[in-house]
């Protein structure tokens, strides 16, 4: 973790990258399994943890709620309490989504009085629907501050007489996390009934809730699915310990050493990434395949080769759906800068309530690049850079002037563009260390594999 804020990084152009390197454990899966743990019957050692901001904030959350835990050597274990032993807590969540999006669920029903709060980018992220479907079974959360939005207030839960079966419904539309959030909490609301959650309007971001419930299986609650797009848990399911359990590196964070294996050549192999992951941004292998990538797969790694764009190779254009994973679809956007013709990034509009309203953004930035960019709702058209573009583009690579990208304090925004050093010109990335939240030393890793071209042949940085 990064003791002191840098202003900016400067990345040298690049033509060629080749190596290994091993990718951080997956956020999704640390954070998921943090909260797994704690509602759990019995200890659970967890390795491979993601030390960032992101899971410190979970870890830092669930000991203010009073659940034991301790470092031994690389791993973590966490004494479940199932259930949190502090009746009151005000408890921070920084700008972490899934933190905030599963303890709500959790603690709604945990019978005690919390505040759940974050930076002021968190108080502007949708958060009501979830708190809808709470509602609907007796959750009593209120909002301080704009109605659907943290901070929250949670008092505990009127659930009412047991019944056969409780049921709610959640839209999903804006976020899978909502459906998360309530399939993690289901054990507290099946304590005494059969549970249903039904899913209303699209469900986005589809691999994220398997993993979800691949995860729960590993803690002892099966979830059942049927045709109608209702899970069902059944009433006295509980958490038990599955005594240790390994989190797999992040398919995320691997989605830009993967890229860069495409853009300069490779082979790059990014270990952590089994072929069998539970996560779905490890599909972003068939996008760089689509591309035009040389894919291998082994049971530790993913490797990439191309004949890299420095040959004048240009990769193959794409026009996707990106719902089940629009996190990896931003690296794609970058990537569309060399391609042969113009790339279209479909059913993205989750972007708008992530870190930053990432559509405006990648926009913003890649027109910096001089591309032509059209922009929809849910939608981004990225058009290969023109003989215009790429004239200019040589101008900064003579003068060794780096474009300047703006990140809005998101680490996504801040990995993808450090592939446009590709283009041969050297880049800088403002406020570099918001890659702490997931990736806290992406830019030593990244530069461990890539061959420097060009006068501008140092990474570099300024501290704020």
């Amino acid at each position: 973790m990064t003791s002191t804020r840098r202003a900016f990084v400067d990345l040298h152009p690049a033509n060629t990258a080749r190596g290994t390197v091993r990718v951080p454990g997956s956020k999704s899966i640390s954070i998921r399994v943090l909260l797994l743990a704690a509602l759990s019957k019995g200890e659970t050692t967890i390795d491979g943890l993601l030390d960032s901001d992101d899971t410190t904030v979970m870890r830092d959350a669930l000991r203010a709620l009073g659940v034991p835990m301790r470092v031994a050597g690389p791993s973590l274990i966490v004494e479940g309490a199932t259930g949190f032993p502090h009746r009151e807590a005000d408890v921070f969540v920084g700008n972490s989504g899934l933190s905030i999006r599963t303890l709500t669920a959790a603690l709604a029903f945990a019978g005690g009085r919390y505040r759940l709060s974050g930076i002021a980018r968190m108080h502007e992220r949708p958060i009501g629907d979830l708190v809808d479907a709470l509602a609907r079974v007796g959750a009593r959360i209120r909002y301080e501050a704009a109605s659907g939005f943290p901070p929250l207030r949670i008092e505990p839960a009127d659930v009412g007489p047991g019944t056969a079966t409780r049921s709610l419904r959640v839209d999903a539309s804006a976020s899978s996390q909502f459906l998360t959030g309530l399939l993690q909490a289901a054990p507290m609301l099946a304590a005494d009934a059969d549970l249903t959650i039904a899913v209303e309007g699209e469900l986005i971001s589809r691999p994220y809730v398997d993993l979800t419930i691949a995860l729960m299986a590993r803690f002892g609650v099966v979830v059942r699915e049927d045709p109608a797009n209702r899970f069902h848990v059944a009433h006295g399911s509980r958490y038990a310990s599955p005594g240790t359990i390994a989190v797999e590196g992040d398919a995320s964070s691997a989605s830009y050493l993967l890229a860069a294996g495409l853009l300069g050549g490779g082979p790059v192999r990014v270990q952590g990434v089994p072929r069998d992951s539970l996560q779905g941004d490890a599909r972003f292998v068939d996008v760089l395949i689509a591309m035009g990538a040389q894919v291998s797969q082994t049971d530790d790694g993913i490797e990439v080769a191309s004949p890299g764009v420095a040959s004048g190779f240009r990769l193959r254009a794409i026009d996707a759906d990106f719902n089940d994973i629009p996190d990896a679809a931003m690296t794609v956007a970058v990537l569309a800068l060399f391609a042969a013709a113009p790339c279209t990034l479909r059913n993205i509009g989750s972007w708008r309530v992530k870190e930053t309203d990432r559509l405006a953004a990648m926009a913003t930035e890649l027109g910096r690049f001089g591309a032509q960019v059209e922009l929809g709702d849910d939608w981004l058209r990225v058009h290969p850079l023109s003989p215009a573009a790429l004239a200019t583009r040589t101008e900064h690579a003579v003068r060794g002037e780096p474009i300047a990208v703006e990140t809005y304090d998101d680490h996504r925004i801040a990995m993808c563009f450090s592939l446009a050093r590709f283009l041969g010109i050297p880049v800088r990335i403002l406020d570099p260390d918001c890659v702490a939240k997931t990736f806290p030393d992406y830019f030593e890793r990244f530069e461990t594999l890539v061959e420097r071209s060009g006068a501008y042949a140092t990474l570099h940085h300024d501290h704020a």
